[in-house]
């Protein structure tokens, strides 16, 4: 099955092991404890660089490349991550940059690359505007304010730009959400659900217990239905694979179509 990163990109490019973020529902996370890159949660929290990463050669791709996939552009890892972006687009590749986006990080970013414009598409992770919410699950992510400055820094700079709400933190809010953001995409609007929550969310508290209780009553089927129904015509609206098994989309067959 193709799905996650797969649907968006042919190959995927990192250059550090771990976020401030912290995101409690990133998968990242798990696959480094899983593998033995780092030796507990607590680690997670601590970017560092991975060795030969950023002197590497980078060939072209037979298609869009993401950078990066295992963590984010924070100001602790910037500089190497402009440089593994140079790379890609000097050997003319298609890079798909992802983020929580950090203003000052994409001020930078759009500043050194503006050249290199029509080889980057943005992908900012939007997943809720309720600060409450946002503070939970994405406990050192930027707010949402800062998260749509950079979108619209993006944009009136020329760059395209796309948005990621996957996972959907607030379903209440999201046609809403969708509203306010989508006069600042040119490309696509990519809306998923909570993957995998058993494996992923740590339940240390009776507050962790009723979030992950809200995101599992908000992804019952019948609310991704009337999702669908409430959104199918919005030409700017992509459905991750998670959604598409609940209403009978196709999946996609070939890595990196992005549709």
């Amino acid at each position: 099955m193709i799905r996650g990163t797969k649907e968006w990109a042919v190959a995927e490019v990192n250059c550090s092991i771990g976020c401030p973020h912290d995101c409690r529902y990133c998968y990242a996370r798990v696959a480094a404890l899983d593998r033995g890159a780092i030796q507990s949660v607590g680690e997670w929290s601590r970017s560092r660089i991975i060795d030969g990463e950023i002197d590497r050669q980078r060939p072209r791709y037979p298609g869009r490349v993401m950078f990066p996939t295992a963590h984010d552009i924070v100001e602790e890892n910037l500089n190497e991550a402009l440089e593994v972006i140079s790379r890609l687009l000097e050997a003319d590749n298609q890079v798909l940059i992802v983020s929580k986006p950090s203003l000052s990080c994409i001020e930078q970013i759009c500043d050194r690359l503006s050249r290199r414009r029509n080889q980057i598409l943005f992908r900012f992770t939007i997943t809720a505007r309720d600060g409450d919410i946002l503070r939970f699950w994405e406990p050192g992510a930027p707010a949402y304010p800062e998260r749509l400055d950079s979108l619209r820094l993006a944009y009136e700079k020329g760059f395209a730009t796309s948005v990621s709400i996957e996972p959907i933190l607030d379903l209440e809010d999201l046609v809403d959400l969708i509203g306010e953001i989508e006069p600042l995409v040119t490309d696509s609007i990519w809306v998923g659900k909570m993957n995998r929550i058993e494996e992923r969310v740590r339940i240390e508290s009776s507050e962790a217990a009723a979030e992950v209780e809200r995101i599992r009553s908000e992804q019952h089927d019948q609310k991704i239905l009337d999702l669908y129904d409430s959104l199918k015509d919005n030409p700017l609206i992509r459905w991750k694979e998670s959604i598409k098994l609940v209403v009978g989309l196709p999946l996609a067959t070939e890595s990196g179509l992005d549709i």
